[in-house]
């Protein structure tokens, strides 16, 4: 138990101060724990297991949690940023510097959202009865919102981790913390590349509307690494498998 609460480098004492230490728990809350679980939930539950795809279509789940998860974030970032103002930009360190990108990152990701375009699709008539929209049609301002959105995502994430990593080390945070976050890090990225290997990572456009070929971004390439179209024929099987058990019972 002494060990667990000693402090990661024995030489330098563990004493942050209150302030210090809610800006912590506010960030790592944010960044080592809500951040990813809604990465996860946005890749992996846009199909929920026992969803009958695809006449079962547009799923929210994904949506609300990867969402909520991302505006909680905002306001613990927000929160913990507040704890430690002023900064002294001549006294910048790493920590402090990969902070910084966050909010930066944060604020772009907001102006992303905001920008984004028009949902559209047989499920979003405008008033003028008008399927289209930048994500039904798939246009290139919708691309580029993909492409810029999922790439920021990732990157923000990883420079949060080592910002966790670096601000632990900076207070000089006891063994357990290391300990516990690393415990955490490593079931996320197993439950992550488990979920990877089993298929779950589907493509966005197909899980809202379907895979008919009408669609018109169902024309396109694949939407990033390691995303998978549905397979009708697989979720057609996995139905009759459940409707022959209801049957026998």
């Amino acid at each position: 138990m002494d060990w667990l609460l000693s402090p990661i480098d024995p030489s330098r004492a563990h004493d942050v101060g209150e302030a210090i230490s809610w800006h912590a728990r506010s960030m790592v809350v944010a960044w080592g724990v809500l951040a990813p679980l809604a990465v996860i939930a946005a890749r992996f539950f846009k199909i929920l297991p026992g969803q009958d795809w695809p006449n079962e279509l547009d799923s929210q789940v994904w949506w609300r949690s990867h969402w909520i998860g991302n505006v909680a974030v905002l306001v613990l970032s927000a929160a913990g940023v507040m704890y430690v103002m002023p900064i002294s930009l001549s006294e910048i360190s790493l920590h402090n510097a990969l902070g910084l990108l966050l909010i930066a990152a944060l604020i772009v990701q907001v102006l992303l959202g905001i920008f984004r375009g028009s949902k559209g699709g047989p499920t979003s008539l405008d008033r003028s009865g008008s399927p289209h929209g930048h994500h039904y049609d798939m246009s290139r301002r919708r691309r580029m919102f993909e492409a810029a959105h999922k790439t920021l995502g990732y990157t923000a994430l990883l420079v949060g981790i080592v910002a966790i990593l670096t601000g632990l080390w900076k207070a000089n945070g006891p063994v357990w913390m290391w300990l516990l976050l690393t415990l955490w890090w490593t079931c996320l990225v197993v439950t992550y590349f488990v979920m990877q290997r089993r298929g779950m990572a589907i493509d966005t456009y197909q899980a809202i509307w379907g895979d008919d070929p009408s669609h018109p971004g169902n024309q396109l390439p694949y939407p990033g690494w390691g995303m998978r179209r549905p397979d009708r024929a697989q979720f057609e099987r996995r139905e009759n498998v459940r409707r022959d058990r209801r049957n026998r019972v």
